[in-house]
């Protein structure tokens, strides 16, 4: 199997989820973008937390222990937490670059954004500040198009899963970002933070992808902000009223 084919789960150093029929939230940043000391220490709890995991599944066999459950918690809750860290690192830009100020590079990446819209997902929303891009979209892969062959899920179907999608957004948009910026080397952390919105949280979590500028100060209204995306059928339920 290679690296990009489908996968409901992926794992590298947080899982990424890819069910069939899910609308995503997705988050990917600035390579350079959290200090390294932070990253470091969030990866130290990691390996220990994901060590511990495996030490009780391999004790726990086939069986869903208490100790799985509690342990399999306590990564979700790290998890969260890196996330509400990182986003305020991201949200006080003091560290690593910020070229998406560039009103040229951020047009840039929007257009990516929206150049896979309609053909491997339907875009929802979209907000891009200075380091770091929140996005919510729900790729058209489906049920039908996954089977289970010889104990591996093949993808069989015309739609990407999210690693496709992301190799394609990111790297597309990364050699014309640099092109841009006349500079060579990384520009998006390898990494991206995906979650799938649950039901009954999808409208808060287009409110927080589109109020992102608003937070800082950026501007008082979401709509102001010229890097912010509603799919047009959506607008009115988040316009300010």
């Amino acid at each position: 199997m290679g690296r990009l084919d489908y996968q409901a789960v992926t794992r590298r150093r947080r899982p990424h989820h890819n069910p069939p029929d899910g609308t995503l939230f997705l988050t990917f940043r600035l390579f350079g973008s959290i200090p390294k000391s932070v990253a470091r220490a969030y990866r130290a709890k990691l390996h220990h937390l994901k060590d511990q995991l495996q030490r009780v599944e391999l004790l726990s066999g086939d069986n869903l222990s208490e100790d799985v459950l509690n342990w399999r918690a306590k990564l979700e809750v790290l998890n969260k937490e890196w996330f509400l860290k990182t986003e305020q690192i991201l949200h006080k830009a003091n560290n690593g670059p910020t070229w998406l100020k560039d009103p040229d590079v951020a047009d840039k990446v929007a257009e990516n954004l929206k150049r896979l819209d309609g053909s491997a997902y339907r875009l929802d929303a979209y907000s891009i500040m200075s380091n770091h891009v929140h996005t919510i979209f729900k790729p058209f892969l489906s049920n039908e198009e996954i089977i289970l062959w010889d104990d591996e899920l093949l993808n069989l179907g015309e739609h990407p899963g999210l690693s496709k999608i992301m190799h394609s957004l990111k790297g597309r948009s990364a050699r014309e970002c640099n092109l841009l910026l006349q500079r060579n080397g990384s520009f998006w952390e390898h990494e991206s933070f995906d979650r799938v919105i649950r039901d009954g949280k999808f409208d808060e979590t287009v409110r927080y992808v589109l109020n992102n500028p608003v937070k800082v100060g950026l501007v008082s209204d979401w709509e102001d902000w010229r890097w912010n995306y509603c799919r047009p059928d959506l607008f009115e339920l988040f316009r300010k009223k």
